[in-house]
């Protein structure tokens, strides 16, 4: 038995170089702290004002709040002013946030934009989308230029947008070629399509070698791994070891867990921060959990 391959990793924020905490105004500095400590919503109120109040660094600081508490249509309202104001290094950001409340005409246009202004990430976040529109033949060169740019994460998506469109050879074949320590998804791609070729204890091995090294998804991917192949309580640890990391997708992978182990009412608020976020399949779940027809109006 072997382990389907972990989910593809999601659309990345683009890497924006932080504002020093001694260059932050007053508001944004306060914001800054209450987004450390989780306090999105506070964080919110106070970086609006610092928004108004033109500080430094504070549209950056918004923008990572509204994104943090899975507001993305007020993300969407921010950065569309943003890059309609000139400020283009926004443009990445407001195609994954369009993306992500489904509008997807202007979805590809932001990213098209920030990657004529050489935005690296954005060809990778727009590969994503191509792929989820079944545009496979757009997507792959895409990954494949983005991966050879040196973006972190676009090797590794190349990877399972392979193996999830059959191509199991070429998945491996790819999985093998970006394999890199230094971009440690692709530890947890090569670990996937390893599991796949029913080479278990290679695949369990590179896990655990990805997660030493902090890839993105590492402990959740292990967790689906050691639950396809094991079913034991150590799947568990991992999906809960990926919550401690924050890893994306954490909390639907643990509360789906906890509810397939007949635990539904303590996975329930896993599934519902998931949904929450805007995750659909968790929305499902959470319906299904409190008896509701997620398909009834």
């Amino acid at each position: 038995m072997t382990a389907a391959p972990s989910d593809p990793l999601p659309m990345a924020l683009p890497e924006v170089p932080p504002t020093p905490a001694a260059a932050l105004g007053r508001l944004s500095a306060t914001g800054a702290a209450l987004l450390e400590e989780g306090r999105t919503d506070e964080a919110v109120d106070v970086l609006g004002h610092a928004v108004a109040a033109a500080e430094p660094g504070a549209d950056d600081l918004l923008t990572r709040a509204y994104i943090d508490s899975g507001d993305w249509y007020a993300a969407v309202d921010l950065l569309t002013r943003l890059v309609a104001h000139g400020h283009v290094r926004f443009a990445g950001r407001l195609g994954v946030a369009l993306a992500q409340v489904g509008d997807i005409g202007r979805a590809e246009e932001a990213f098209l934009l920030a990657l004529e202004h050489g935005e690296l990430a954005a060809g990778n976040d727009y590969a994503i989308l191509l792929a989820q529109e079944n545009r496979f033949d757009e997507a792959v060169p895409l990954l494949q230029r983005a991966a050879d740019a040196g973006d972190p994460q676009a090797a590794a998506n190349l990877v399972e947008l392979l193996y999830e469109s059959g191509d199991l050879r070429a998945a491996l074949r790819t999985a093998e070629r970006y394999a890199d320590e230094s971009r440690p998804d692709t530890i947890v791609a090569l670990a996937d399509v390893r599991a796949a070729t029913g080479r278990a204890d290679e695949a369990e091995t590179l896990y655990r070698r990805a997660a030493v090294l902090r890839a993105l998804c590492a402990h959740r991917a292990y967790g689906a791994f050691l639950l396809a192949v094991r079913g034991d309580a150590a799947a568990e640890r991992e999906f809960r070891e990926a919550g401690r990391h924050d890893e994306p997708g954490w909390q639907f992978a643990l509360g789906r867990f906890l509810v397939d182990d007949g635990r539904a009412q303590e996975g329930r608020p896993y599934v519902a921060e998931a949904a929450a976020l805007g995750d659909e399949e968790a929305a499902t779940l959470l319906a299904e959990i409190d008896g509701e027809d997620p398909y009834d109006d």
